[in-house]
C-alpha cells in the first residue's frame, strides 16, 4: 500500500504547529531540559540537610579564580537566604534550585532571568554594572502566597564586597 503524499505532509504540518505552539508558549528551557534528560539532578526533599545546598553554604561566596558564587534555594513563598550582597562589575554565579515547584526570578531593572525547578540546579552568569538594590520578585505563579514571594539582590562596590566578614556568607546581614 503506497502511502499519501498529502497526508503524510499534513501530518508533518500539523507536527511542525504542535511543536511551535509548544516552544512559543511554554518556556522549554535548560533547566525543564535538564529534568527531563535527568542531569544535573538533586533531592528536593533532602537538598537542605547535605551537598552545595546546606544552610551554611547559600548566599554568596568567593570562587578562587575570582567570580562570585550564589547558591539559593526557591520554596513557597520564599527565597533562601531573603537578600545577598554580590560585588558590582564581577561575574556572579548563580546556582539554584527549587524544594517544592517552579519559581521564576527576575531582577529588576535588567533582563536577567533564573528559573529554579524542584529536582534540578540551574546555573547562570551574570554581571551587575551599578550598584544598588535590586528587587528580586517570582514571576512564575507558585501557589497562594506566590505575591509576596520576594528576595533581594544587593550590589556594592567591590571594595566593600571584600571587606565582608567570611561569616557573612555574601548576605545582608549587618
Amino acid at each position: 500500500m503506497r502511502s499519501n503524499p498529502i497526508r503524510l505532509i499534513s501530518a508533518l504540518a500539523l507536527f511542525a504547529l504542535v511543536l511551535l505552539t509548544a516552544t512559543r508558549f511554554y518556556e522549554f528551557d535548560e533547566p525543564i531540559w535538564r529534568f527531563l534528560t535527568g542531569r544535573g539532578r538533586i533531592n528536593p526533599v533532602t537538598l537542605h540537610l547535605e551537598g552545595e545546598f546546606v544552610e551554611s553554604n547559600l548566599g554568596a561566596s568567593r570562587a578562587a579564580d575570582g567570580t562570585v558564587v550564589v547558591r539559593l534555594i526557591a520554596e513557597q513563598f520564599n527565597f533562601v537566604p531573603r537578600c545577598v550582597r554580590v560585588p558590582q562589575g564581577v561575574p556572579v554565579h548563580f546556582r539554584i534550585t527549587s524544594a517544592d515547584v517552579v519559581h521564576l526570578l527576575t531582577f529588576a531593572g535588567t533582563d536577567y532571568r533564573l528559573k529554579a525547578v524542584p529536582g534540578v540546579i540551574n546555573e547562570a552568569q551574570f554581571v551587575f554594572s551599578r550598584p544598588g538594590d535590586y528587587p528580586v520578585p517570582c514571576q512564575e505563579f507558585c501557589g497562594a502566597g506566590h505575591y509576596a514571594m520576594r528576595s533581594e539582590l544587593r550590589v556594592v562596590p567591590p571594595d566593600q564586597f571584600a571587606s565582608l566578614p567570611p561569616h557573612q556568607g555574601g548576605t545582608c546581614e549587618q
